[in-house]
């Protein structure tokens, strides 16, 4: 099983981030914040490496809907979490993909997000997973993984559920 590495493209965020509210704020940079959906209440501190950065926070300044703990990044080429160590039990479980397809040489061909949204350059990949692949049922998510994994092999891909 592979294990979920976060690229910091920050999708999640801009979207997940409009079901959580800062509800109180104990300092400067700690706050009780509550998740929307099942109206949990949790504490969130912020990191003293962004403590700069959220001091200076204007509401308009960030992306429509997105968490308001997302940044970007020191380095620029992505996001940063600057709640990242007491985020909420919602972001620590989500997976942005559940499975990754490797090539026979055991390189990254493609990732598979949602309920079976395969994202990939790689053309070949691409007419196997829609012309075999999307006609497997999926009404039983491990004889699916079970199914999907087979069929790649079979044509030397190597899937690796997510965990």
């Amino acid at each position: 099983m592979a294990t979920f590495e976060c690229d910091h493209c920050g999708k999640c965020c801009k979207s997940f981030g409009a079901f959580i509210k800062i509800e109180r704020k104990i300092s400067d940079r700690d706050y009780y914040c509550r998740y929307g959906i099942t109206n949990e209440l949790f504490p969130v501190h912020v990191s003293a490496e962004y403590a700069d950065v959220f001091s200076l926070f204007v509401p308009t300044d960030v992306i429509p809907n997105a968490c308001p703990f997302l940044r970007n990044d020191r380095e620029g080429t992505g996001y940063a979490c600057i709640i990242y160590p007491t985020r909420s039990r919602q972001c620590r479980d989500f997976r942005c993909y559940h499975m990754i397809i490797r090539t026979a040489g055991g390189e990254i061909c493609g990732k598979v997000k949602g309920r079976a949204d395969l994202k990939t350059s790689d053309d070949n990949l691409a007419k196997l997973w829609k012309e075999e692949v999307e006609p497997i049922p999926r009404d039983n998510p491990a004889a699916w993984m079970r199914a999907v994994t087979s069929l790649l092999e079979a044509h030397g891909y190597h899937a690796e559920p997510v965990e």
